[in-house]
Protein backbone atom coordinates (compact mmCIF):
# COMPACT_ATOMS: atom_id res chain seq x y z
CA UNK A 1 0.00 0.00 0.00
CA UNK A 2 1.42 3.57 -0.66
CA UNK A 3 2.33 5.89 2.21
CA UNK A 4 0.50 9.10 2.78
CA UNK A 5 2.32 12.12 2.47
CA UNK A 6 2.68 12.32 6.50
CA UNK A 7 3.35 8.61 6.49
CA UNK A 8 6.12 9.44 9.59
CA UNK A 9 3.66 11.52 11.47
CA UNK A 10 2.55 11.37 15.05
CA UNK A 11 -0.77 13.58 16.18
CA UNK A 12 -2.49 13.53 19.19
CA UNK A 13 -5.92 14.83 19.07
CA UNK A 14 -6.90 16.46 21.93
CA UNK A 15 -9.93 18.69 20.17
CA UNK A 16 -13.62 17.97 20.02
CA UNK A 17 -16.56 18.60 17.81
CA UNK A 18 -15.27 20.19 14.40
CA UNK A 19 -12.43 22.64 13.66
CA UNK A 20 -10.03 20.46 15.44
CA UNK A 21 -11.26 16.91 14.61
CA UNK A 22 -11.79 18.50 11.11
CA UNK A 23 -7.81 19.18 11.12
CA UNK A 24 -6.98 16.23 12.57
CA UNK A 25 -8.90 14.66 10.17
CA UNK A 26 -6.87 16.16 7.40
CA UNK A 27 -3.81 15.30 8.49
CA UNK A 28 -4.89 11.45 9.11
CA UNK A 29 -5.92 11.43 5.52
CA UNK A 30 -2.40 12.67 4.39
CA UNK A 31 -1.31 9.49 6.51
CA UNK A 32 -0.25 10.81 9.66
CA UNK A 33 -0.98 8.64 12.55
CA UNK A 34 -3.53 10.23 14.26
CA UNK A 35 -4.57 9.31 17.77
CA UNK A 36 -8.23 10.51 19.14
CA UNK A 37 -8.34 11.20 23.23
CA UNK A 38 -11.88 10.96 24.49
CA UNK A 39 -13.15 11.11 27.84
CA UNK A 40 -14.31 7.72 29.58
CA UNK A 41 -18.13 7.20 29.30
CA UNK A 42 -19.59 10.72 27.27
CA UNK A 43 -16.47 10.91 24.22
CA UNK A 44 -16.36 13.12 21.86
CA UNK A 45 -18.97 15.56 22.55
CA UNK A 46 -20.26 15.07 18.84
CA UNK A 47 -21.17 11.85 19.28
CA UNK A 48 -24.42 12.93 20.78
CA UNK A 49 -25.01 15.80 17.53
CA UNK A 50 -28.04 13.62 16.07
CA UNK A 51 -29.85 12.44 14.93
CA UNK A 52 -29.33 10.87 12.64
CA UNK A 53 -27.00 8.41 13.64
CA UNK A 54 -25.59 5.13 11.86
CA UNK A 55 -27.91 2.08 12.56
CA UNK A 56 -27.48 -1.46 13.95
CA UNK A 57 -28.05 -4.73 12.53
CA UNK A 58 -32.01 -4.37 14.27
CA UNK A 59 -32.76 -1.18 12.96
CA UNK A 60 -31.22 0.80 16.68
CA UNK A 61 -28.96 3.51 17.00
CA UNK A 62 -25.49 3.21 17.78
CA UNK A 63 -23.21 6.28 19.69
CA UNK A 64 -22.09 6.72 15.94
CA UNK A 65 -24.05 9.87 14.53
CA UNK A 66 -23.03 11.45 11.14
CA UNK A 67 -21.34 14.48 12.65
CA UNK A 68 -18.88 12.80 14.73
CA UNK A 69 -18.38 10.47 11.50
CA UNK A 70 -17.92 13.43 8.96
CA UNK A 71 -14.70 14.43 11.34
CA UNK A 72 -13.16 11.17 12.60
CA UNK A 73 -11.86 8.86 10.20
CA UNK A 74 -8.51 6.98 9.85
CA UNK A 75 -7.92 8.04 13.62
CA UNK A 76 -7.35 5.41 16.82
CA UNK A 77 -9.68 6.53 19.79
CA UNK A 78 -7.91 6.38 23.39
CA UNK A 79 -10.04 7.56 26.63
CA UNK A 80 -8.26 9.40 29.12
CA UNK A 81 -9.80 11.60 31.98
CA UNK A 82 -7.07 14.60 31.93
CA UNK A 83 -9.16 15.87 34.95
CA UNK A 84 -6.78 12.97 36.93
CA UNK A 85 -3.27 13.35 38.07
CA UNK A 86 -2.56 9.67 36.41
CA UNK A 87 -4.67 10.88 32.91
CA UNK A 88 -2.61 13.89 32.82
CA UNK A 89 1.07 11.66 33.48
CA UNK A 90 -0.41 9.55 30.80
CA UNK A 91 -0.94 12.19 27.94
CA UNK A 92 2.44 13.35 28.71
CA UNK A 93 4.09 10.13 27.84
CA UNK A 94 2.40 10.10 24.73
CA UNK A 95 3.37 13.90 24.06
CA UNK A 96 6.57 12.32 24.12
CA UNK A 97 6.25 9.94 21.31
CA UNK A 98 4.27 12.75 19.12
CA UNK A 99 5.01 15.22 16.61
CA UNK A 100 2.05 17.08 16.85
CA UNK A 101 -0.75 18.12 19.26
CA UNK A 102 -4.00 19.58 18.24
CA UNK A 103 -6.55 20.83 20.94
CA UNK A 104 -9.87 23.62 21.38
CA UNK A 105 -10.08 23.85 24.79
CA UNK A 106 -11.08 27.18 26.47
CA UNK A 107 -8.14 29.47 26.82
CA UNK A 108 -5.87 28.72 29.81
CA UNK A 109 -7.90 25.55 30.23
CA UNK A 110 -5.08 23.13 29.51
CA UNK A 111 -2.82 25.12 31.67
CA UNK A 112 -4.52 23.89 34.86
CA UNK A 113 -3.42 20.22 34.05
CA UNK A 114 0.05 21.02 32.82
CA UNK A 115 -0.60 19.92 29.56
CA UNK A 116 -0.55 23.50 27.79
CA UNK A 117 1.98 24.19 25.37
CA UNK A 118 4.74 25.93 27.88
CA UNK A 119 4.40 23.13 29.85
CA UNK A 120 4.58 20.08 27.38
CA UNK A 121 7.15 21.70 25.35
CA UNK A 122 9.27 21.12 28.02
CA UNK A 123 9.17 17.51 28.05
CA UNK A 124 9.66 17.63 24.04
CA UNK A 125 10.88 20.47 22.49
CA UNK A 126 9.73 19.83 18.70
CA UNK A 127 6.60 19.43 19.35
CA UNK A 128 4.31 21.18 17.15
CA UNK A 129 1.30 22.62 19.74
CA UNK A 130 -1.72 23.64 17.63
CA UNK A 131 -4.35 25.68 19.63
CA UNK A 132 -7.57 26.13 17.89
CA UNK A 133 -9.79 28.61 19.48
CA UNK A 134 -12.99 31.23 18.95
CA UNK A 135 -11.25 34.19 19.09
CA UNK A 136 -7.64 33.40 19.72
CA UNK A 137 -5.02 33.09 22.80
CA UNK A 138 -4.88 37.03 22.83
CA UNK A 139 -6.81 40.37 22.36
CA UNK A 140 -10.22 40.98 25.18
CA UNK A 141 -12.35 38.41 23.71
CA UNK A 142 -9.94 35.31 24.11
CA UNK A 143 -11.92 34.02 26.89
CA UNK A 144 -15.06 33.91 25.48
CA UNK A 145 -16.98 30.60 24.26
CA UNK A 146 -18.43 31.00 20.84
CA UNK A 147 -20.08 28.93 17.83
CA UNK A 148 -19.53 28.88 13.77
CA UNK A 149 -22.97 31.44 13.43
CA UNK A 150 -21.40 33.42 16.30
CA UNK A 151 -18.09 33.94 14.06
CA UNK A 152 -20.41 33.96 11.03
CA UNK A 153 -22.13 37.46 12.30
CA UNK A 154 -18.73 38.42 13.93
CA UNK A 155 -16.63 37.89 10.64
CA UNK A 156 -18.98 39.20 8.29
CA UNK A 157 -19.81 36.41 6.32
CA UNK A 158 -23.42 37.06 7.12
CA UNK A 159 -23.41 40.76 5.92
CA UNK A 160 -22.84 39.79 2.59
CA UNK A 161 -24.65 36.35 2.68
CA UNK A 162 -28.32 36.52 1.84
CA UNK A 163 -30.78 38.46 -0.62
CA UNK A 164 -30.57 42.34 -0.14
CA UNK A 165 -32.46 44.21 2.29
CA UNK A 166 -35.06 45.66 -0.39
CA UNK A 167 -36.14 42.11 -1.64
CA UNK A 168 -38.83 40.21 0.11
CA UNK A 169 -36.94 37.89 2.45
CA UNK A 170 -34.03 40.16 2.25
CA UNK A 171 -31.40 40.04 5.21
CA UNK A 172 -28.47 38.93 6.74
CA UNK A 173 -27.99 34.77 6.31
CA UNK A 174 -26.16 31.78 7.76
CA UNK A 175 -24.43 29.29 5.06
CA UNK A 176 -25.28 26.39 5.65
CA UNK A 177 -22.29 24.38 7.04
CA UNK A 178 -20.31 25.55 9.56
CA UNK A 179 -17.70 27.44 7.32
CA UNK A 180 -15.62 29.09 10.92
CA UNK A 181 -14.78 25.61 11.62
CA UNK A 182 -14.36 24.36 8.70
CA UNK A 183 -11.99 26.80 7.63
CA UNK A 184 -10.28 26.98 10.29
CA UNK A 185 -9.39 23.71 10.29
CA UNK A 186 -8.46 23.90 6.89
CA UNK A 187 -5.76 26.28 8.38
CA UNK A 188 -4.60 24.63 10.95
CA UNK A 189 -3.79 21.72 8.86
CA UNK A 190 -1.77 23.87 6.55
CA UNK A 191 -0.07 25.76 9.45
CA UNK A 192 0.85 22.58 11.14
CA UNK A 193 2.34 21.25 7.82
CA UNK A 194 4.62 24.10 7.29
CA UNK A 195 5.69 24.09 11.21
CA UNK A 196 6.28 20.32 10.72
CA UNK A 197 8.30 21.48 7.32
CA UNK A 198 10.38 24.41 9.13
CA UNK A 199 11.10 21.77 11.82
CA UNK A 200 12.40 19.47 10.08
CA UNK A 201 13.92 21.11 6.74
CA UNK A 202 14.33 24.47 7.81
CA UNK A 203 16.09 23.68 11.52
CA UNK A 204 13.61 25.34 13.54
CA UNK A 205 12.38 24.57 16.69
CA UNK A 206 8.74 23.23 17.98
CA UNK A 207 6.77 25.72 18.19
CA UNK A 208 2.99 27.40 19.19
CA UNK A 209 0.08 27.68 16.64
CA UNK A 210 -3.24 29.81 17.50
CA UNK A 211 -5.67 29.88 15.16
CA UNK A 212 -9.12 31.60 15.90
CA UNK A 213 -12.33 30.86 13.79
CA UNK A 214 -12.68 34.68 13.85
CA UNK A 215 -9.62 35.25 11.97
CA UNK A 216 -10.01 32.16 9.98
CA UNK A 217 -13.75 33.24 8.92
CA UNK A 218 -12.37 37.36 8.34
CA UNK A 219 -9.44 36.17 6.04
CA UNK A 220 -11.92 34.02 3.86
CA UNK A 221 -13.89 36.75 3.35
CA UNK A 222 -11.05 36.77 0.42
CA UNK A 223 -12.12 39.71 -2.32
CA UNK A 224 -15.31 40.94 -0.34
CA UNK A 225 -12.56 41.90 2.45
CA UNK A 226 -10.17 43.51 0.15
CA UNK A 227 -13.29 45.00 -1.89
CA UNK A 228 -13.67 47.11 1.61
CA UNK A 229 -10.43 47.71 2.30
CA UNK A 230 -9.73 48.96 -1.37
CA UNK A 231 -12.28 51.13 -1.91
CA UNK A 232 -13.70 51.40 1.66
CA UNK A 233 -17.40 50.73 0.43
CA UNK A 234 -19.46 48.20 2.60
CA UNK A 235 -20.19 45.16 0.40
CA UNK A 236 -23.94 44.54 0.44
CA UNK A 237 -25.79 41.15 0.04
CA UNK A 238 -26.47 40.17 -3.54
CA UNK A 239 -28.23 36.57 -3.15
CA UNK A 240 -27.28 34.30 -5.62
CA UNK A 241 -25.25 36.94 -7.89
CA UNK A 242 -21.32 37.23 -8.31
CA UNK A 243 -18.88 40.06 -8.24
CA UNK A 244 -17.28 39.48 -11.55
CA UNK A 245 -18.67 39.36 -15.00
CA UNK A 246 -22.32 39.56 -15.75
CA UNK A 247 -25.05 37.98 -15.57
CA UNK A 248 -23.75 35.64 -12.66
CA UNK A 249 -26.54 34.54 -10.72
CA UNK A 250 -29.50 31.75 -10.57
CA UNK A 251 -32.54 32.03 -12.89
CA UNK A 252 -35.78 30.10 -12.84
CA UNK A 253 -36.66 28.17 -15.70
CA UNK A 254 -40.23 26.46 -16.48
CA UNK A 255 -39.34 23.51 -14.21
CA UNK A 256 -36.02 24.12 -12.06
CA UNK A 257 -33.10 26.37 -10.96
CA UNK A 258 -30.22 27.06 -12.55
CA UNK A 259 -27.02 28.77 -11.86
CA UNK A 260 -25.58 31.23 -14.89
CA UNK A 261 -22.42 32.75 -14.87
CA UNK A 262 -21.55 34.74 -18.21
CA UNK A 263 -18.07 35.28 -17.24
CA UNK A 264 -16.29 37.82 -19.86
CA UNK A 265 -17.96 39.52 -23.05
CA UNK A 266 -17.40 36.93 -25.38
CA UNK A 267 -19.41 34.63 -22.85
CA UNK A 268 -22.50 37.00 -22.37
CA UNK A 269 -22.72 37.07 -26.13
CA UNK A 270 -22.74 33.08 -26.69
CA UNK A 271 -25.45 33.39 -23.77
CA UNK A 272 -27.73 36.03 -25.69
CA UNK A 273 -27.02 33.91 -28.52
CA UNK A 274 -28.38 30.82 -27.20
CA UNK A 275 -31.24 33.10 -25.96
CA UNK A 276 -32.17 33.83 -29.40
CA UNK A 277 -31.45 37.54 -28.76
CA UNK A 278 -28.32 38.66 -30.26
CA UNK A 279 -29.05 42.09 -30.04
CA UNK A 280 -28.83 42.65 -26.17
CA UNK A 281 -25.12 41.94 -26.75
CA UNK A 282 -24.80 45.27 -27.87
CA UNK A 283 -27.77 47.37 -25.74
CA UNK A 284 -25.62 50.18 -24.62
CA UNK A 285 -26.47 49.20 -21.09
CA UNK A 286 -25.03 45.63 -20.93
CA UNK A 287 -22.41 46.14 -23.84
CA UNK A 288 -19.76 46.14 -20.95
CA UNK A 289 -19.02 44.30 -17.67
CA UNK A 290 -18.95 47.26 -15.88
CA UNK A 291 -22.20 48.58 -17.56
CA UNK A 292 -24.01 45.21 -16.76
CA UNK A 293 -22.67 45.21 -12.94
CA UNK A 294 -23.98 49.03 -12.59
CA UNK A 295 -27.26 47.77 -14.37
CA UNK A 296 -27.55 44.48 -12.56
CA UNK A 297 -30.97 45.14 -11.99
CA UNK A 298 -32.02 45.78 -15.25
CA UNK A 299 -29.97 43.32 -16.64
CA UNK A 300 -32.36 40.86 -14.32
CA UNK A 301 -35.29 42.22 -15.61
CA UNK A 302 -35.03 42.01 -19.05
CA UNK A 303 -33.40 37.91 -18.78
CA UNK A 304 -35.17 36.29 -16.32
CA UNK A 305 -38.58 35.99 -18.26
CA UNK A 306 -36.11 34.89 -21.27
CA UNK A 307 -34.60 32.16 -19.21
CA UNK A 308 -38.06 31.25 -17.54
CA UNK A 309 -39.26 29.96 -21.13
CA UNK A 310 -36.59 27.04 -21.20
CA UNK A 311 -36.56 23.83 -19.46
CA UNK A 312 -33.45 23.12 -17.23
CA UNK A 313 -32.07 20.01 -19.14
CA UNK A 314 -32.50 21.82 -22.19
CA UNK A 315 -31.16 25.22 -21.50
CA UNK A 316 -27.83 22.93 -19.57
CA UNK A 317 -27.26 21.67 -22.87
CA UNK A 318 -27.68 24.47 -25.13
CA UNK A 319 -25.33 26.54 -23.22
CA UNK A 320 -22.76 23.87 -22.39
CA UNK A 321 -22.55 23.39 -26.28
CA UNK A 322 -21.57 27.19 -26.60
CA UNK A 323 -19.12 27.35 -23.90
CA UNK A 324 -21.13 29.44 -21.36
CA UNK A 325 -20.85 27.80 -17.61
CA UNK A 326 -24.01 26.90 -16.03
CA UNK A 327 -25.16 24.23 -13.40
CA UNK A 328 -28.03 22.61 -11.72
CA UNK A 329 -28.98 23.50 -8.72
CA UNK A 330 -28.55 20.19 -6.75
CA UNK A 331 -29.72 18.55 -3.54
CA UNK A 332 -27.19 16.54 -1.79
CA UNK A 333 -29.06 13.24 -3.02
CA UNK A 334 -28.70 14.74 -6.38
CA UNK A 335 -25.10 15.45 -6.09
CA UNK A 336 -23.69 12.41 -5.12
CA UNK A 337 -25.80 10.61 -7.92
CA UNK A 338 -23.81 12.83 -10.34
CA UNK A 339 -22.01 11.09 -13.26
CA UNK A 340 -19.18 13.67 -12.88
CA UNK A 341 -19.32 13.18 -9.20
CA UNK A 342 -18.99 9.62 -8.92
CA UNK A 343 -16.19 9.41 -11.39
CA UNK A 344 -13.87 11.70 -9.04
CA UNK A 345 -14.80 8.89 -5.88
CA UNK A 346 -16.28 11.94 -4.21
CA UNK A 347 -18.32 9.50 -1.81
CA UNK A 348 -15.78 5.99 -0.22
CA UNK A 349 -16.83 2.74 1.76
CA UNK A 350 -15.35 1.59 4.76
CA UNK A 351 -16.11 -1.15 6.83
CA UNK A 352 -17.44 -0.79 10.47
CA UNK A 353 -18.66 -3.17 12.69
CA UNK A 354 -21.39 -1.68 14.81
CA UNK A 355 -23.01 -0.42 11.39
CA UNK A 356 -26.43 -2.86 9.62
CA UNK A 357 -24.43 -4.19 7.02
CA UNK A 358 -21.06 -3.49 7.88
CA UNK A 359 -20.41 -0.55 5.92
CA UNK A 360 -20.11 2.97 6.46
CA UNK A 361 -20.70 5.89 3.39
CA UNK A 362 -18.04 8.99 3.51
CA UNK A 363 -17.11 11.91 1.99
CA UNK A 364 -13.75 11.68 0.17
CA UNK A 365 -11.29 13.63 0.68
CA UNK A 366 -10.88 16.19 -2.54
CA UNK A 367 -7.13 16.27 -2.95
CA UNK A 368 -5.52 13.93 -5.88
CA UNK A 369 -1.89 13.08 -5.23
CA UNK A 370 -0.33 10.64 -8.60
CA UNK A 371 2.47 9.68 -6.40
CA UNK A 372 0.95 9.43 -2.82
CA UNK A 373 -2.73 8.98 -3.33
CA UNK A 374 -5.20 8.92 -0.72
CA UNK A 375 -6.44 5.50 -1.26
CA UNK A 376 -6.53 4.35 3.16
CA UNK A 377 -10.21 5.24 4.23
CA UNK A 378 -11.43 3.43 7.79
CA UNK A 379 -14.13 4.26 9.63
CA UNK A 380 -14.35 6.45 12.38
CA UNK A 381 -12.99 4.82 15.41
CA UNK A 382 -15.78 3.62 18.05
CA UNK A 383 -14.66 5.58 21.53
CA UNK A 384 -12.05 3.93 23.26
CA UNK A 385 -11.12 1.29 20.21
CA UNK A 386 -7.30 1.20 20.41
CA UNK A 387 -6.72 2.72 24.17
CA UNK A 388 -4.96 -0.77 25.69
CA UNK A 389 -3.57 -1.84 22.20
CA UNK A 390 -1.60 1.83 21.84
CA UNK A 391 -0.82 1.89 25.29
CA UNK A 392 0.76 -1.51 24.88
CA UNK A 393 2.52 -0.47 21.97
CA UNK A 394 3.58 3.07 22.29
CA UNK A 395 3.63 2.53 26.25
CA UNK A 396 4.95 -1.01 26.97
CA UNK A 397 1.91 -0.82 29.22
CA UNK A 398 1.54 -4.47 30.71
CA UNK A 399 -2.35 -5.67 31.36
CA UNK A 400 -1.89 -4.48 34.76
CA UNK A 401 -1.19 -1.74 34.51
CA UNK A 402 -3.32 -0.98 32.06
CA UNK A 403 -6.31 -2.69 34.64
CA UNK A 404 -5.23 -0.46 36.99
CA UNK A 405 -5.71 2.57 35.07
CA UNK A 406 -9.29 1.64 34.06
CA UNK A 407 -9.99 0.57 37.71
CA UNK A 408 -9.50 4.41 38.68
CA UNK A 409 -11.59 5.56 35.96
CA UNK A 410 -9.17 7.02 34.11
CA UNK A 411 -9.20 5.09 30.85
Amino acid sequence: MTKGPLSNIRVLDMSRILAGPWAAQMLADLGAEVIKIERPGKGDDSRQFGPPFLKDAEGRNTRESSFYISTNRNKKSITCDIAKPEGQALVRKLVAKCDVLLENYKVGDLKRYGLDYASLSEENPRLIYCSLTGFGQTGPYAPRPGYDSIFQAMGGLMSITGLPDDIPGGGPMKTGPSLADILAGQYAAYAIQAALYARDVNAAPGQHIDIALLDALIASTSHYASQYLVSGDVPVRRGTEGNGGMPSRMFRCADGDIMIVAGNNEQYARFCEVLGHPELTTDARFAEISLRVVNRRALGDVFEPLVAAWKVLDLLHALDKAGVPAGPINNLEQVFADPHVQARGMCVESHHAASADGKVRMVANPVKFSATPIVDYKAPPTQGEHTETLLGEWLGMDEGEIRALRDKGVI
